[in-house]
């Protein structure tokens, strides 16, 4: 009965992998397609990004290169938009959607948008807490091993089945926060002409492309939690 209930375990996972797999390929593939197509402005990522900011008041970001691909980001705690050498420097539809889907994230924060504030404190908690994700997991596997009773395994389970209910909280707040800085970006390409009708098409084809993969991740923490929960209750 273990054996199938590890098999149960690794099973629960498989509809969560393909659809990862699918979302990564879908923003492999849009992103390089995109990053061929140069914007008809000829104006550079990097250049847009901070010309959106300094026309929202937010001259005090910071904008700086980061080595990687698609490793561009925004840090709240440093008020900085990180963008890779090959996004900052680029023209390409994908390069400025990306940039200006960092900005919207810098946006929201000078906006107070609560979402996003609540990610950063669910964030924040769950640094602190996910060291001991796995280390607990691991205990209470070795302690039903151990104690034919499973008392103390049980206790470390459910612990550990708490801190995969916390990724759960912590993929489904990143959602809307996603969705809306892409949606911002969109605007602000639209409005300021960097972008014309044709070329947001193809930019919103990249940042669906990018929102997909929150949704994978999404779908990968449930079923996490749901596989521990299940082993779980059929051992109690």
């Amino acid at each position: 009965m273990l054996y199938w209930e590890y098999v149960l375990m690794g099973v629960i996972l498989i509809p969560g992998i393909i659809f990862a797999i699918i979302a990564q390929s879908k923003v492999n593939s849009a992103y390089n397609y995109y990053s061929k197509v140069k914007a008809k402005s000829e104006v550079k990522a990097g250049e847009a990004a901070r010309r959106i900011l300094d026309g929202a008041n937010l001259e005090n970001v910071k904008i700086n290169t980061i080595s990687g691909r698609l490793t561009d980001h925004y840090d709240p705690s440093s008020n900085t938009v990180s963008l890779s050498k090959d996004v900052i420097e680029s023209d390409s539809i994908a390069a400025l959607g990306i940039a200006l889907h960092e900005v919207g994230h810098a946006i929201q924060h000078n906006k107070k948008y609560f979402p996003a504030k609540l990610r950063n404190g669910v964030v924040r908690f769950s640094n602190i807490v996910s060291t001991l994700l796995w280390p607990m997991v691991v205990i209470g596997l070795l302690f039903n091993f151990v104690w034919l009773d499973g008392l103390w395994g049980a206790i470390f389970l459910w612990g550990g089945i708490g801190f995969f209910g916390l990724a759960v909280l912590l993929n489904l707040v990143t959602l809307p926060v996603e969705y809306n800085a892409s949606n911002r970006a969109l605007k602000i390409l639209e409005e300021t002409n960097i972008l014309d009708s044709t070329e947001i098409v193809g930019c919103k084809k990249v940042l669906r492309a990018a929102g997909l993969t929150y949704v994978a991740a999404l779908v990968m923490a449930i079923l996490n939690l749901l596989r521990f929960v299940l082993v779980v209750a059929h051992r109690d």
